[in-house]
């Protein structure tokens, strides 16, 4: 399996609007895309406007089909203005 990790920082004032639009991504994904099979948004209790996506696809190919697609660029678009910070990681699920 392969994994994302994705740490959102949105910017102050921008978080109900930020965790809305990805929480739609997450039923996109998952709704659209045969090999994405767990897409978890998460929200920091501590730090309300870093939102975390734990993202699992059945292999690397899933996972780049998914920045091909075209829900995927519209998200993009629409939060770039949202986001002060974004870290991806990539991750091989060993079990």
């Amino acid at each position: 399996m392969f994994v994302v990790t994705v740490e959102f920082i949105a910017h102050q004032g921008a978080e109900e609007r930020f965790l809305a639009r990805v929480l739609q991504q997450a039923q996109d994904s998952l709704r659209e895309e045969e090999d994405c099979l767990q897409f978890d948004v998460c929200r920091s209790p501590e730090m309300p406007g870093t939102i975390l996506l734990y993202e699992v696809y059945r292999d690397a190919a899933a996972f780049h089909a998914h920045l091909d697609s075209d829900h995927f660029k519209s998200f993009e678009t629409e939060v770039a203005d949202l986001v002060a910070d974004k870290e991806v990681l990539l991750w091989h699920r060993e079990s």
